[in-house]
């Protein structure tokens, strides 16, 4: 079988604000590994942020000061090669190299991606998804605007503080937006040229067959006149 990777990308801010939610009603991820290079992270190199058997009711404040949270950039360190800045291990190189590092490495495995798609631009991902892999949808995606995220009334200095903490992502995500867009205009230009070159071949087909058919009527109108004059001569 053929497997291809595909994922999608949503806007940083809702994200962690949606991530946050998910985690103040009680989700963790306990029964995540964290492999990279054949092993789990020790407990210093990717310490808790609470202590218990979950972090429920915590403050989005309390949510945005733990150091260790992996909300913070996740989609960048989701889609990075880890290994390339020492996995979990912070002390690998500083921080600047390994950012940049992550960076582009996430830049680089989603554009040799088969396909990725943004939750804000539904339609526009199922067109892509639909031309890249030759399928149709039996329904249309439908926009969701309003969310769990989009609910959390947040002040611009909170939001400034959440884009701050998701830095990479942020620029992750203009890189997504841009390649996204220009894909889906790359397509839509293809699927009109290939539309405008079937609608000329109709009519090149179209006009051969009127040619064909011009020279049986003039016959046919031959006849019928060389039949009446003869019966004319005969009267």
């Amino acid at each position: 079988r053929n497997f291809y990777y595909i994922t999608m990308l949503r806007d940083p801010v809702s994200r962690y604000l949606s991530e946050w939610k998910h985690v103040q009603r009680g989700a963790t991820w306990k029964t995540s590994l964290h492999m990279c290079d054949g092993r789990s992270p020790t407990p210093d190199e990717l310490p808790t942020c609470y202590e218990g058997d979950d972090w429920s009711g915590v403050s989005l404040q309390e949510f945005m000061d733990c150091t260790y949270n992996l909300a913070s950039n996740r989609q960048v360190r989701m889609l990075a090669d880890l290994s390339l800045v020492g996995c979990y291990n912070l002390t690998f190189m500083n921080e600047s190299e390994r950012n940049m590092i992550l960076l582009q490495s996430a830049k680089n495995n989603l554009k040799n991606m088969a396909f990725f798609g943004l939750t804000e631009f539904q339609r526009k991902t199922q067109y892509l998804f639909e031309r890249t892999f030759n399928l149709k949808f039996i329904s249309p995606f439908t926009q969701f605007n309003v969310t769990r995220a989009s609910n959390v009334d947040i002040g611009e200095d909170v939001r400034q503080r959440i884009e701050e903490l998701n830095f990479l992502d942020v620029q992750l995500y203009e890189y997504a937006k841009d390649l996204f867009l220009q894909r889906f205009q790359y397509s839509k230009q293809e699927e009109h040229q290939k539309n405008r070159l079937k609608r000329r071949e109709e009519r090149r087909l179209l006009r051969e067959q009127r040619a064909h058919q011009w020279p049986r009527e003039e016959a046919a109108e031959v006849a019928v006149t060389e039949d009446y004059n003869s019966q004319v001569a005969r009267w």
